[in-house]
């Protein structure tokens, strides 16, 4: 992108990386290998945040794509990456976690807050005009703060860059007609002309399936059975769909028959197991279809070969995506020139802030002064005052007081501007 050719690095946090893994480096099937569930983020990643000294850490996980966003004054090499991973997933082999230190896709400073511009602005997600990403990056970032992984830094850029993805949606027609995931899974389960009437196990009630269902419901369908992990999130999208809701460990004992699957879970391990899945026809012999749309996937590949299944995957996706990318790629260059804008305008509140961190402690110095001159320097002067001449000289010390704690702050960011 252009926009680097005109900035200044200086001034942007140096050691602010992004490690990206998407489509573009990795396949869906290894970056779904990184994923991790929602519940356990706080207790994975805070102990790596300490070991590997960083001074922020956010998380950022999709249905292709993973990221780390940290703060660091390491050196991010491939050995810091590898220290990474084999912290972070334990579980790994010494080959996949060479896998992913070779091919990290590394961004730092005013790069990569570039990238990540880009990818709230849904520039550089495979679907571009993907709206879905600017609410699953705020949520990332919630969520890390709320395990007290963030701070300052990316605190204030994650506000620029929502700020940024907003004017883009607004003012360019990137996501015109959006084609996300949940829409072209559904656009390609049209096209399949499946009966109104057809059984459904919605299996995983997270955001990802309860969009898709919205779609099921609007269109007309209505048999419905909704299984999850945590029951009360299956009964609430059933009660939505006015269907039915099961645990999650009652898929296996489940025998009612059904034509459509659609999963979406968080599990790190096959949900639909060969043996679970000829439970599930129930003896029917009739291809079914399946939409599988989670990382990893949850249907077991070899149920492929051994049954007739239309199946829908992440994979198949991305090839329509491509298309997409064809129609809404002559708005990418209006995107690019409102992130252009925004890297300047970052710059300018990067500095800002560090005026305001590095003269914090002006208002304390003052009001120490302050006290100091009417308390010791000049206090037996005041004890000898009126009692109306005390009062004036209260409002000209506050008057003071205040003028002395503004007036830096206002003459440091001037000469800011004035210098750049």
């Amino acid at each position: 992108m252009f926009a680097l050719l005109h900035l200044e690095r200086g001034t942007v946090k140096e050691h602010f990386y992004i490690i990206a893994y998407t489509h573009r480096n990795l396949s869906v099937q290894d970056i779904g290998v990184l994923h991790i569930p929602e519940e356990n983020q706080g207790e994975r990643l805070s102990p790596v945040k300490s070991s590997l000294n960083m001074d922020e850490f956010m998380f950022l996980s999709t249905c292709n794509r993973v990221e780390y966003s940290f703060c660091t004054s390491q050196n991010v090499s491939e050995s810091f990456l590898r220290d990474l991973f084999s912290r972070l997933y334990p579980e790994l082999s010494d080959e996949q976690i060479a896998l992913f230190a070779e091919n990290a896709d590394i961004h730092r400073g005013l790069s990569a807050v570039e990238h990540l511009l880009s990818v709230a602005s849904s520039i550089d997600s495979m679907i571009v005009g993907e709206r879905e990403i600017i609410t699953q990056v705020r949520n990332a970032f919630d969520l890390c703060k709320k395990n007290g992984l963030t701070g300052d830094f990316i605190r204030i850029l994650l506000r620029h860059t929502i700020e940024t993805a907003k004017r883009v949606y607004t003012e360019t027609t990137i996501a015109t007609k959006p084609v996300s995931v949940v829409s072209l899974a559904y656009h390609k389960l049209r096209d399949l002309n499946i009966s109104l009437d057809a059984r459904f196990l919605i299996i995983g009630a997270g955001v990802t399936n309860t969009n898709m269902s919205k779609f099921l419901k609007k269109h007309g369908f209505k048999k419905f059975v909704v299984f999850n992990r945590t029951l009360a999130k299956a009964e609430q999208l059933a009660k939505d769909l006015d269907g039915r809701a099961m645990p999650l460990s009652a898929l296996e004992n489940y025998t009612e028959g059904f034509d459509v699957i659609i999963a979406c879970t968080g599990s790190d391990a096959h949900i639909i197991t060969p043996e679970v899945y000829s439970s599930l026809l129930a003896g029917e012999t009739n291809r079914k279809v399946v939409i599988d749309i989670a990382l990893p996937q949850d249907l077991h590949p070899s149920i492929l070969d051994q049954h007739p299944v239309t199946h829908i995957s992440v994979e198949i996706l991305q090839k329509i995506s491509n298309e997409n990318l064809k129609v809404r790629s002559k708005e990418i260059i209006h995107v690019e020139e409102i992130i252009h804008e925004a890297l300047i305008e970052f710059r300018r509140i990067e500095k800002n802030r560090a005026v305001e961190v590095a003269m914090r402690e002006v208002p304390e110095k003052v009001k120490e002064i302050k006290s100091n001159a009417l308390n010791q320097v000049f206090k037996h002067d005041i004890e000898s005052m009126d009692p109306q001449s005390k009062e004036t000289l209260e409002k000209v010390m506050d008057y003071m007081e205040k003028k002395y704690i503004s007036m830096p702050m206002i003459m440091a960011k001037e000469i800011l501007l004035k210098n750049n």
